[in-house]
């Protein structure tokens, strides 16, 4: 005598379904990465570019428009609204 079952599963795991999971997880792995990459290089070249602002004398500032102490609010202005 053998039972034989009619219920199935709610929601099949199909091997389609873990590879497009297993991509998608990939894919947020490297745009993690790559974030990471362009938000340390955009934050170097603008301390680069402070660095290039005060060793500037007053005068050069001044041909500039920009305040010793305004350098950094110069630099960051797109970011912040101070």
């Amino acid at each position: 005598m053998t039972y034989q079952s009619t219920a199935h599963p709610a929601h099949p795991v199909l091997l389609t379904d873990i590879l497009r999971r297993a991509a998608a997880g990939l894919r947020r792995f490297f745009v993690g990465i790559g974030h990471g990459i362009m938000t340390g290089s955009t934050a170097n070249l603008r301390y680069e570019q402070v660095q290039r602002l005060q060793a500037k004398t007053d005068a050069e500032l001044a041909e500039l428009g920009i305040e010793r102490d305004q350098i950094v609010h110069e630099v960051f202005k797109d970011l912040y609204y101070i």
